[in-house]
């Protein structure tokens, strides 16, 4: 059973920075892409950024330029640095691992990933 857990979610004032972990347990292909996703009250879950085996790497407008994903095949972890942080990136934070081998086309399609941690609030306050 694939298992990801996220950590490192809190309030945070406009303008700093925090560093979600996701934890992968279980069989887990680590050739797939792993994502992060993110839902704010009232709307759908959006994407984020993506990175694949070989940490080429995608980010949705927003925050590009201000966050930063990366992960660790050997430890089976992925991390999202977020600085700069805005009122708007206020969001439950979701990691996700690839369902299949898909291109980076399918990265930002929440339907691509088949694995779901339970979510970090992060809380960005003025």
């Amino acid at each position: 059973q694939v298992q990801l857990v996220e950590t490192g979610g809190g309030l945070v004032q406009a303008g700093g920075s925090l560093r979600l972990s996701c934890a992968a347990s279980g069989w887990i292909l680590s050739s797939y892409a792993m994502g992060w996703f993110r839902q704010a009250p009232g709307k759908e879950r959006e994407f984020v950024a993506a990175i694949s085996w070989t940490t080429i790497t995608t980010y949705t407008d927003s925050v590009k330029g201000r966050f930063t994903i990366s992960r660790d095949n050997a430890k089976n972890t992925m991390h999202l640095q977020m600085n700069s942080l805005k009122v708007e990136d206020t969001a439950v934070y979701y990691c996700a691992a690839a369902r299949g081998p898909y291109g980076s086309s399918r990265w930002s399609d929440v339907n691509a990933y088949g694995f779901w941690g339970q979510g970090t609030q992060v809380t960005v306050s003025s």
